[in-house]
């Protein structure tokens, strides 16, 4: 499998990113180092201690590198959550759980993608 077909896959714009980070060789490089980008796990944790400074800068830093590498959806619905925990703190915890499992789904599909390219 390449990294083109692993975005294939995912139904996502490979040349647009290709085209940003200039060589296939480069999206593969930072999609697979995605695999261990810290933002996700910590917007997880932060969400669970409730602690909403750390939940924002987590979810804001996650939706930056979903956009850069051309994660799309992520980026799209991390960008919605990161909106809910802009007050640093939340007035709706249905709406957050909601988005936040979404978040969750779609960053679980492309870590899923990724590992089988790298594995491949």
């Amino acid at each position: 499998m390449t990294i083109k077909n692993c975005y294939d896959e995912l139904g996502l714009d490979f040349d647009a990113v290709k085209e940003r980070l200039l060589s296939e060789d480069r999206v593969a490089r930072y999609a697979v180092k995605f695999i261990d980008n810290p933002d996700f796990p910590d917007l997880e944790a932060a969400l669970i201690a409730e602690d909403w400074n750390k939940a924002f800068e987590a979810a804001h830093t996650l939706k930056g590198v979903a956009l850069n590498l051309g994660f799309d959806r992520l980026s799209e619905i991390d960008s919605e959550l990161t909106e809910i925990l802009r007050p640093r703190s939340v007035s709706d915890n249905n709406a957050m759980i909601r988005k936040f499992n979404e978040v969750r789904d779609e960053y679980n599909r492309i870590i899923k993608a990724l590992e089988i390219f790298k594995n491949s």
